[in-house]
């Protein structure tokens, strides 16, 4: 017959187990709930290290996106935004020209900063995505945006799988690369791209398809005349001691690679797509009224295998403004 010292050890013994058992369980929990949260945090460090080793400014916090900056608008010559919104983005009219020109039902806005431009995606019915080198952006993220813009960058490699999205966005964003590493960014561009790509890029010399670049604003003043002097066949990319700079002697808004149209065409050519004139000839023609054909430098790119019917314009004969866009730059 057991004694009642050794069924009192005994109780406590199983009672120990169960409660390392619960500890066990409670720890799994925790963890199953913190698994996400460590990957998140492990692909932002990833990223942001992948970007540093490549030569990507880390300047893009909230001073960059207009943090304690003077709210009327004065930049002060400094990088940057003075007022960040999807109005002062022109993130509505970007929107709306994209949902106007491309009938897709996915999309990913590569360098999305807060993620105006996905916001107004959502809101077109188009599934949109994003994803920035910037945790400030993220963490701020847009309303219409948040769970659906994450900490990546390109030499990281995104976390989407081979032609995860019918369009893939980029805009003014490749100009920050250094030019050695634009093949390496164009290259994962192609494989989440499953159709088009757009993107702005400043960039000077002739045009295909709208108004022709300008070096003014992009090259040092004194060194604007010598570039306008080397003619139209001049592709660059610009040469970094003759990139502009602003007040605090830092490059413009970070760019690193300032090159022509034509530059740009044929790295984007080598990564296997293929210009689409015809159709930014038309996002050209959208964006008139707003008189921003000279400041957009706009791409429009597909892959092979790409479907037409994406590139349907949706009620050509209209405007933006008589379709429903209201933007101050955007007459009805």
């Amino acid at each position: 017959m057991t004694s009642p010292r050794l069924r009192s050890t005994g109780n406590r013994a199983r009672q120990a187990l169960i409660d390392l058992a619960a500890g066990h369980g409670r720890v799994r929990a925790v963890l199953a709930r913190g698994g996400a949260e460590l990957t998140a945090a492990a692909e932002r460090a990833t990223a942001v290290a992948e970007a540093r080793a490549a030569g990507v400014p880390d300047a893009y916090g909230g001073a960059y996106f207009g943090e304690g900056r003077d709210a009327d608008g004065d930049r002060e010559g400094r990088s940057g935004y003075a007022r960040y919104d999807r109005v002062a983005s022109n993130a509505d009219i970007a929107g709306w020209l994209l949902w106007r020109n491309f009938q897709v039902a996915t999309s990913l806005d590569v360098g999305c900063a807060v993620g105006y431009l996905v916001e107004v995606l959502r809101e077109r019915g188009i599934d949109g995505e994003g994803c920035d080198l910037s945790q400030f952006a993220v963490d701020h993220a847009s309303p219409g945006a948040v769970g659906h813009v994450r900490v990546a960058n390109l030499f990281a490699g995104l976390p989407w799988g081979d032609g995860a999205f019918d369009l893939v966005t980029t805009l003014e964003i490749l100009e920050h690369l250094p030019p050695d590493r634009v093949p390496v960014a164009l290259a994962e561009l192609a494989r989440v791209c499953g159709g088009y790509l757009y993107a702005t890029i400043p960039s000077f010399g002739p045009n295909r398809s709208g108004p022709d670049g300008h070096f003014e604003g992009k090259v040092r003043p004194e060194r604007v005349e010598h570039y306008y002097g080397l003619g139209p066949d001049y592709r660059g990319p610009v040469p970094q001691p003759d990139l502009a700079v602003d007040t605090d002697g830092e490059l413009i808004e970070g760019h690193l690679c300032i090159a022509s149209f034509e530059w740009w065409t044929e790295q984007f050519a080598d990564a296997g797509f293929t210009r689409c004139i015809d159709v930014e000839e038309r996002l050209y023609a959208d964006i008139e009224p707003a008189d921003l054909a000279q400041y957009w430098n706009l791409y429009v790119f597909r892959i092979d295998g790409a479907e037409p019917a994406m590139i349907e314009p949706r009620e050509p004969g209209r405007t933006l403004g008589e379709l429903g866009l209201r933007h101050p730059l955007i007459g009805t």
